[in-house]
């Protein structure tokens, strides 16, 4: 699907919804969650813990949840598919009505949602989790088409793009070379194409070691960089090589049939195994309903989460705007529950609470080697901005300190447990 990113008028007043079928018994709260991903599922969990008089339905079209985290991890060998695949049960166990279909429409006057196969829903607060879109053609000829042979797999769905790519890899002869193409800001999760290039490297060096990667980068600098390039080079050797924006690494084109990956000073490349991730906007679903504005994200209120554009519509994850929070599971997992509290709030004629915003992103380099970032974030005085609470926050420290790194790769799988757990447990 191509994005456009021209504005559209809300559905109101445009093609009429089927009538809107009740969520619940009249009189209860109808809280409508839209996505089930690191914001969605976090939602509806959140939501029936803390408020068992609140009706939760989640529509979601997977009926299983393969997360972008540790989804690298598969490529590196270090896990498989099954172990990043997570099952929806356990909220329809803690009475969530899961409904598995495609949000094709939002009527914000209505509030109601039209689903793909014809079922309209009502809804007294919404929550919109719809993820991202790949900018299709911001790259020339790379298309939904290319993807099937140089994958982008930062879109996990059912981890076909990721398997594929795994597959691509293992069967690259040694001394072959892995292209990435990375992405300018923003984009989901900042540190995991770097994450990526580490665990790609993990493989090679055990099983192809005369391979290379060489990462081209639109930026000129990325998240945890000294971090990174400090493990790269004590694990990896000369196996990496970073090319950033202002050396010529921004990819603006790409040759499918002959594997080449062209700069913008006209420089080809031509590799092995491809990994193009391209540039990201909001999902077509906020865009069609008139949400984003020229940036291609959704504008929201700094404490409610409601979309600028739309009274009622609780935008989270990696669609909207978070000022300096990064776009990650943990950020869409925080905010997630703000949204949820602001929606009762709301509904109840209350003011949205008080608001303070947590992120904490573990990268894996290597085998016993992880590194992590933290940030704790607040909306300013008068709600306009969210900014960053000085000294909060902080990177882990560089140096050669071997019990540091294997400790955060162990702290790195007890946060994706807990994470994972108050998605779906």
């Amino acid at each position: 699907m191509t994005t456009n990113l021209s504005r559209r008028a809300l559905l109101a007043g445009g093609a009429a919804l089927a009538a809107p079928a009740p969520l619940h018994a009249q009189g209860a709260m109808r809280l409508l969650v839209i996505g089930g991903g690191f914001g969605g599922a976090s939602a509806a969990n959140f939501a029936r813990r803390t408020y068992p008089d609140v009706q939760v339905t989640l529509v979601e079209p997977q009926t299983r949840f393969v997360t972008c985290p540790y989804g690298n991890l598969l490529l590196g060998g270090e896990r498989q598919i099954g172990q990043i695949t997570h099952s929806y049960d356990g909220l329809r166990a803690r009475g969530v009505d899961v409904i598995h279909d495609r949000a094709a429409a939002i009527d914000a006057t209505a509030k109601s949602v039209r689903l793909a196969g014809g079922q309209a829903l009502a809804y007294d607060r919404l929550i919109l989790s719809p993820g991202i879109a790949l900018r299709w053609g911001a790259i020339e000829g790379y298309d939904q088409a290319a993807a099937e042979t140089m994958p982008h797999a930062w879109i996990p769905a059912d981890g076909a793009q990721t398997l594929l790519l795994r597959r691509q890899l293992e069967a690259m002869p040694d001394g072959g070379v892995v292209g990435l193409a990375i992405p300018p800001n923003p984009f989901r999760c900042p540190p995991g194409p770097y994450e990526r290039i580490s665990m790609i490297a993990h493989y090679l060096k055990r099983h192809k070691p005369r391979s290379k990667i060489l990462a081209l980068d639109a930026k000129e600098g990325f998240s945890k960089q000294g971090l990174f390039q400090d493990g790269w080079r004590a694990l990896y050797g000369d196996m990496i090589e970073w090319v950033p924006g202002n050396r010529d690494g921004k990819v603006v084109k790409v040759d499918v049939g002959e594997r080449v990956l062209e700069t913008e000073f006209g420089t080809r490349h031509k590799v092995d195994v491809a990994n193009v991730i391209p540039p990201q906007s909001a999902a077509a679903l906020a865009i069609e309903a008139g949400l984003v504005n020229d940036t291609g994200w959704v504008p929201v209120n700094t404490r409610s989460f409601e979309a600028r554009a739309a009274a009622g519509i609780h935008v989270i994850g990696d669609a909207n705007i978070p000022g300096p929070m990064p776009k990650s599971g943990y950020v869409a997992n925080t905010t997630a529950k703000q949204a949820v509290a602001s929606a009762v709030a709301l509904h109840r004629g209350q003011p949205a609470p008080e608001a303070v915003y947590f992120n904490t992103c573990y990268s894996h380099v290597g085998e016993n080697y992880g590194i992590s970032v933290v940030g704790i974030f607040r909306p300013n005085a008068d709600g306009t901005a969210i900014t960053e609470v000085p000294n909060s926050g902080g990177v882990s420290p560089r140096g050669d300190l071997p019990e540091q790194r294997r400790l955060e790769a162990l702290y790195a799988d007890a946060w994706y447990d807990s994470i994972t757990r108050s998605m779906f447990g």
